[in-house]
């Protein structure tokens, strides 16, 4: 006789386990919130939203010759997958590294690393998902000066 495995929804859970949603949970973001970046985002899978503990995804909007704030994250990885318009992403120390980004791009910004998402359209707005390893939508952000660290 051949053994079943049980159900993924049979299993026995791990304490950690115990408050994670055992359903499906669809969210459709009806309306932008403006980012700690100063970026239009419509927020999709979070703790807030989903419940979801170890992730979030998210819709971010760059506007037309739009930039975010300078910034990092603390402590946590993002990962971007360009879907439309082109993105020049300055990074590092004092932002003086420079790449484009164009749809079907994917990025991956580690922890404390400072970045800068310019779009280089006058006219179009850029669109990328943004995924992090931090499920609240009130992230560790912190804003970053480059010129503090040219001048030294």
């Amino acid at each position: 006789m051949k053994s079943q495995d049980p159900s993924p929804c049979d299993a026995i859970r791990a304490p950690e386990e115990e408050s994670t949603p055992m359903e499906i949970v669809t969210v459709r973001p009806t309306e932008e919130v403006m980012s700690k970046q100063r970026l239009p985002y419509f927020f999709g899978v979070s703790e807030e939203t989903s419940g979801a503990r170890g992730i979030s995804m998210s819709l971010v909007v760059i506007p037309p010759g739009g930039a975010a704030e300078p910034h990092y994250h603390r402590g946590f990885e993002t990962a971007i997958y360009m879907l439309e318009g082109s993105v020049e992403t300055r990074y590092g120390k004092g932002l003086r590294q420079r790449v484009t980004h164009r749809p079907g791009d994917f990025l991956f910004i580690p922890p404390g690393v400072p970045h800068q998402p310019v779009n280089l359209s006058e006219r179009e707005p850029a669109r990328a998902i943004v995924a992090r390893n931090n499920p609240s939508t009130n992230e560790e952000v912190v804003f970053y000066d480059p010129d503090s660290e040219n001048r030294a």
